[in-house]
């Protein structure tokens, strides 16, 4: 099990994170989009890292900005991490870009931080006894499904016709799970490509608020593998799990 000061560890470096991205954006305001994401995933990984490596030196560490050491399949705790999900929504000025740290034992994610610094929110797991996150009440309406801005799956797409849901688009997958846990959205269903690090703290965020998360057809999510693509996740308030899963398949 991880300590209670992994929890907080995995905040207090998320936090740093997303505070250094959004000094660098006032830095940099006046550059080209492209070379503030750019500059923005450089600098948040290397903090990431520096961090990781003074506070757990024997871990192990699978970041997006980097290559994958295979040391960390054998490893018994692996930090996965994005330094910043959601580098075109950084870069446009937006605010539904995040930070994502995680750690991963036995392939869950047990421990983890989600940094929302465009809105100065962290969303963290928390050790037993302690205040954790918890899943907002549902708004009344129509369900709501939250999805990527650029390409909607049509999964989703499929699901909300069937549901009556709307279709709510928005940013980073950090974002888009933060806005079921804080009640913005009832469901996250992504398909068609994600790595490990897009969802391992989020997943770790919301099931410690109490919502589910799986593969979207209901099979679990596995973390930590050979190959970290894991390309497809729904995300909802649980009394809706079966039914989101149902309306999604073909």
């Amino acid at each position: 099990m991880p300590t209670t000061d992994d929890h907080a560890l995995a905040a207090h470096i998320a936090e740093r994170s997303g505070r250094a991205l959004i000094e660098l954006r006032a830095h940099l305001a006046s550059g080209p989009p492209r070379a503030l994401g750019a500059e923005g995933d450089r600098r948040s990984h290397d903090l990431i890292l520096a961090a990781l490596a003074e506070a757990r030196p024997a871990d192990a560490v699978l970041s997006e900005e980097a290559a994958a050491d295979p040391a960390r399949l054998g490893a018994e705790r692996v930090w996965i991490v994005d330094p910043l999900d959601g580098t075109r929504e950084y870069s446009e000025g937006r605010s539904d870009f995040a930070v994502h740290v995680a750690l991963v034992m036995g392939a869950e994610p047990v421990a983890g931080a989600v940094a929302l610094p465009g809105e100065d929110v962290v969303l963290a797991t928390a050790a037993p006894g302690r205040p954790g996150p918890v899943l907002a009440p549902r708004a009344p309406g129509a369900l709501r499904i939250v999805v990527s801005r650029t390409r909607p799956p049509a999964e989703a797409e499929r699901a909300a016709r069937r549901l009556g849901a709307e279709l709510v688009p928005l940013g980073s997958a950090g974002a888009k799970t933060m806005a079921v846990v804080r009640g913005h959205a009832d469901v996250y269903l992504h398909a068609g490509g994600q790595y490990e690090w897009d969802s391992a703290a989020p997943v770790a965020v919301a099931r410690a608020a109490g919502a589910f998360a799986s593969r979207l057809d209901g099979s679990p999510l596995v973390y930590n593998r050979p190959d970290p693509w894991l390309p497809d996740l729904v995300v909802c308030r649980p009394e809706l799990a079966a039914t989101v899963i149902e309306a999604a398949r073909p």
